[in-house]
């Protein structure tokens, strides 16, 4: 398994291996005792799995505010996805930036959104199949979220905005400026 570090600290890149004969492939994607000794060691509760019909469907940017706070680990089953982190910690020297990652079926490739982060996604072809697993389960009194095209962010969508598809209450978040983050840099959550 390869695990490199992207652009913001915390965010990574995972890398499964894949075994293939002519009978297909198998493939770990996800050992926990592996990843501990590259600096992952999280305890996952939750696996969520969503299939998005159309090019251009955009999720998020979400989060969940402690107790219920998440790390996400994505991966793609099926198609491509751009997928988004924004950092969110209060005192972070990177705070209200963000990295993206294209996450593929065909590079078997994932990506580790801590918590502090907001996490989102757009659909690069028909038919996306996203995998993930949380460290917290869903609780909809601790979910938020923050507008996907804040122009504070300039979070540079591969999909125009013309052509995205997006939930209510995605297209109803608010800008980062509005919302008052309990995630500080440094601090354990």
């Amino acid at each position: 398994m390869i695990v490199r570090d992207l652009a913001i600290p915390g965010v990574k890149e995972i890398v499964p291996a894949r075994h293939g004969d002519a009978r297909g492939f198998f493939s770990e994607t996800w050992n926990r005792v592996v990843l501990a000794g590259s600096g992952v060691d999280l305890d996952f509760v939750q696996d969520n799995h969503s299939m998005s019909a159309a090019r251009g469907v955009l999720r998020g940017l979400h989060f969940q505010v402690p107790p219920f706070a998440q790390d996400k680990l994505v991966r793609v089953v099926r198609g491509s996805i751009y997928d988004v982190a924004v950092d969110i910690r209060e005192g972070s020297p990177s705070f209200g930036q963000w990295v993206g990652l294209v996450v593929s079926a065909e590079a078997w490739n994932q990506i580790l959104v801590p918590k502090g982060f907001a996490h989102g996604f757009v659909t690069l072809e028909p038919d996306c199949e996203v995998i993930y697993k949380v460290t917290a389960p869903y609780s909809p009194e601790h979910d938020r979220g923050i507008a996907h095209d804040d122009p504070a962010l300039a979070i540079d969508w591969p999909v125009a905005a013309s052509e995205r598809t997006l939930s209510d209450k995605d297209r109803a978040a608010p800008r980062l400026a509005a919302i008052e983050s309990p995630f500080s840099y440094g601090a354990a959550v």
